[in-house]
């Protein structure tokens, strides 16, 4: 085998190495999974338990909107805000959030009073 072709193969081996391990990595960014509706309730969970502390860094939010007269809204520290869904949308939707550290509220807009939780970044 000529000298050229051992390079173009050495060089085919590692790029096929490199993207392997590129496309067998799991996804590092945690998952929040948030419902609203059917009823007047409002959670946010991961890996099946209520959120009360996160560090801080990126988040994948998968918000499930049960109901068309609730929303799904996330307000936090230096005037952080976001809506997920509103009224009347049902339905999934999913959202990549970058948490800093502070004091965060979920809440259903039009039903805030009743409809909310808190929890830290640190």
């Amino acid at each position: 085998m000529s000298r050229a072709l051992l390079v173009v193969a050495a060089v085919t081996a590692a790029a096929l190495a490199i993207v392997g391990a590129a496309l067998s990595r799991p996804d590092s960014t945690p998952t929040l999974t948030g419902t609203v509706g059917p009823g007047f309730t409002i959670t946010l969970k991961k890996s099946g338990a209520l959120v009360k502390t996160l560090k801080a860094g990126s988040y994948k939010f998968v918000i499930s909107d049960k109901s068309s007269f609730h929303g799904f809204s996330l307000d936090g520290p230096h005037g952080f805000a976001k809506d997920f869904t509103k009224v009347p949308f049902v339905g999934n939707k999913t959202s990549v959030v970058t948490l800093k550290a502070g004091s965060y509220k979920y809440y259903c807009p039009a039903h805030e009073p009743t409809m909310f939780a808190h929890f830290t970044v640190k």
